[in-house]
């Protein structure tokens, strides 16, 4: 049943603002849609300006009205998305001394349990440490955040977010009697790390602006107001965080914007010791840090030197700095090496080579190496570090757009792996009823960009299909092709499913992603449309028969292609959606915008920056044109894309296009960047996303 048509659409009022820089003035007639008390909504949305929220409300009731005919719709696909989950599921116990963490839920719940138990199956002597749906009881936003252990055993750190505002607090459980200590921390980034005394915790604050900035230590029992602060970070470009070694060592407190990063040190042996830096930042030198303790040596992955695709290098643990790198894996241009863990005798990385990932084994008494590889066209392939350090097997996660994933434990030793899980579907799935592909769009410039798809046998490739186009492409984010349940529900009506692997992420290696940033930024977008245009071509389907969906950065993307190429999309599907470029990174106060000033460039010192950007911030191009169907979705608490970017852009599309296509915005007056919690509310959204792309493409009666 397509989409209804209510009377009238809600219209913004129009009130006279403007901005002045490098000598160019903007009218932005929407600003008033941002909330000049938004810190305060952050933590309270009840304190929202009273137009603004009368606004929001009206564009919620409008959209409600336009999407009633598909309630059936959206029940029949939450229905079928919910009965492939397996609801009493648990992850693989992960062992750590003489217990076996792991979560798991219950049928019905929304929430995970936390556990522990005495054996690798998780059936003996099962603790419950924190069962989330009790804790949520009368709430209704709940999030947990991490989760932590104490060394020995006995207590429990755990965070909380009770708005979408992603400002945790901190509680410590006693879990001999399952009791909360009086230690209450508000306003952390959720993370917390435990020294090895179970005494100590370090934890990253928040300021006012949501910036992790500031590491505390806390002692237990100690007035959390009277915590140590263990550093500072004076730059509002860098953010925060903490985190250890492996062998917990180490207290490593990590500082980093988009290019550059910085590590100190501290004992965790003596965890009132002042930190110290491995190496002082340099600019666009990145690094991180672990611990080889037999050879009294850090192993520390980084880019330096010219390693685009980065290296291992190691030096020793009195004297860490570059001066004393040394080579122990060598750049080798092509393959990109996302990332190290660190056991006693074994050193392993996961790099990504001709857009695949791998997992390479080295001995590191002896320096020889092993490769776990798989044979598919295209996958994902994860590696779980796990809480041991003197681990001689190793986990991983596999799955591929049409295999659902299969947890494997591998012997280091004898090279065996043996599965540990393979995702259950409870409502079944036969993987030979699909295919999955991987194919090449040649985009403006002559690069080749992989496109991951995913249909079923019988579907016809005449050009009548609809086609869903997911794309991302911001920050070295790589979407890589893993199995998705909920998308057979897509794909079993006809529709074919696929991913644009387009610049700005790292599926080419670092060099993907350099090409897709800063004044590169417009390759992201061409990129999408080429490869949208290429799947028309090769009779994939048509254009003008495609659904382009992306969210945040990746809401930003379908921005730009709704203004640059509306013609080749019957739908866009725009999920807390980055758009207002220009003003969010001419806003110093945001969140996050000075550490944006690197993926973007920053607008206020630089006249070349903000002229690219207001050639293609979404907001600053909307034009009198037709725009395809669209729907926006929005958080009314959310720190990353505040509500008011989506607003004010469906506000002033409203005004401007010229068509009679469905424009909807809806925002969730109780939920952040995340969208609902629970799992089954945010199955919801996710059925709401489908029903509407189903429906513009006639395929909500199939």
């Amino acid at each position: 049943m397509p989409l209804a048509r209510p009377a009238k659409a809600p219209v913004a009022a129009l009130k006279e603002a403007s901005h002045t820089h490098h000598g160019i003035t903007v009218s932005d007639p929407y600003a008033w849609l941002r909330a000049e008390n938004w810190q305060d909504v952050m933590r309270d949305p009840d304190v929202l300006d009273a137009e603004i929220r009368a606004y929001l409300e009206a564009e919620n009731a409008y959209a409600d009205a336009a999407l009633e005919p598909l309630s059936d719709l959206r029940e029949t696909l939450f229905s079928e998305i919910r009965a492939r989950i397996k609801e009493d599921d648990s992850s693989v116990p992960a062992k750590d001394g003489p217990w076996y963490y792991f979560r798991k839920f219950e049928t019905g719940a929304q929430h995970p349990l936390e556990c522990r138990s005495s054996d690798a199956g998780g059936k003996e002597n099962v603790q419950v440490l924190l069962d989330g749906n009790k804790e949520a009881e009368g709430e209704a936003y709940f999030r947990l955040g991490g989760i932590s252990h104490s060394r020995d055993h006995s207590k429990l750190a755990w965070a909380v977010d009770r708005k979408g505002s992603e400002f945790f607090t901190l509680h410590i459980r006693d879990l001999a009697t399952g009791k909360e200590l009086a230690d209450t921390i508000p306003d952390t980034n959720g993370d917390p790390v435990w020294a090895p005394d179970g005494m100590t915790l370090f934890y990253t604050k928040l300021d006012d602006n949501h910036r992790p900035c500031r590491v505390y230590r806390h002692r237990l029992g100690d007035d959390p107001a009277a915590d140590a602060l263990v550093y500072e970070e004076p730059d509002p470009g860098f953010f925060v965080s903490v985190s250890e070694t492996q062998d917990s060592a180490f207290i490593l407190i990590n500082t980093h914007d988009h290019q550059t990063s910085e590590v100190w040190l501290i004992d965790a042996q003596k965890p009132e010791s002042a930190p110290r830096c491995v190496e002082p930042r340099r600019a666009a030198i990145e690094y991180d840090v672990e611990h080889d303790a037999p050879r009294e040596r850090f192993l520390i992955h980084t880019n330096d030197n010219g390693a685009e695709d980065f290296k291992i290098v190691e030096a020793p643990v009195e004297a860490p700095n570059a001066a004393h790198w040394r080579d122990v894996v060598p750049h080798e241009a092509g393959t990109y090496i996302l990332g190290q863990l660190l056991f006693r005798d074994y050193h392993l990385r996961i790099e990504r080579r001709d857009g695949l990932k791998r997992i390479v084994i080295r001995t590191l008494e002896t320096g020889a190496e092993d490769v776990i590889k798989l044979d598919e066209e295209a996958y994902d392939l994860d590696l779980h570090g796990g809480y041991e350090y003197d681990a001689r097997t190793l986990r991983f996660a596999y799955s591929s757009m049409t295999t659902p994933a299969e947890v494997y434990d591998y012997d280091i030793e004898t090279g065996t792996r043996s599965l540990r899980k393979r995702q259950e579907i409870p409502s079944g799935h036969t993987p030979g009823d699909y295919v999955t592909r991987r194919l090449f769009a040649t985009a403006e410039d002559g690069e080749r960009i992989p496109i991951s798809l995913l249909y079923k046998k019988s579907t016809p490739l005449n050009g009548s299909a609809p086609l869903y186009l997911y794309g991302y492409g911001s920050y070295g984010i790589s979407m890589d092709p893993y199995f998705s349940a909920s998308v057979l529900s897509l794909v079993n009506r006809g529709m074919i499913y696929a991913v644009a692997h387009i610049r700005g992420g790292k599926e080419g290696g670092y060099r993907w992603y350099k090409a897709g940033k800063t004044a590169s930024k417009k390759n992201t977008f061409t990129d999408f449309t080429a490869a949208g245009a290429y799947l028309a071509a090769e009779g994939f389907t048509s254009r003008g028969n495609i659904v382009a969906h992306g969210g945040s950065a990746g809401g930003m993307l379908m921005g730009v292609v709704a203004n640059e190429a509306p013609e080749l999309f019957k739908g866009i599907i725009a999920e807390v959606p980055f758009v207002d470029v220009l003003n969010t990174m001419l806003d110093a106060s945001l969140p996050l915008t000075p550490p944006e000033w690197l993926e973007w460039g920053n607008p206020i010192e630089d006249e070349e920056a903000y002229k690219y950007m207001a050639s293609y911030s979404p907001y600053d191009n909307v034009k009198a044109q037709a725009y395809p169907n669209m729907l926006v979705i929005a958080g009314l608490t959310d720190p990353r894309v505040t509500y008011w970017e989506p607003a004010k852009w469906v506000a002033k599309l409203r005004a401007a296009k010229t068509d009679d296509n469905a424009l909807l915005l809806k925002t969730n007056m109780e939920a952040g960047h995340g969208g609902a919690s629970g799992r089954f509310e945010r199955l919801k959204e996710v059925a709401l996303v489908y029903a509407f792309a189903l429906a513009v493409t006639g395929k909500d009666a199939a």
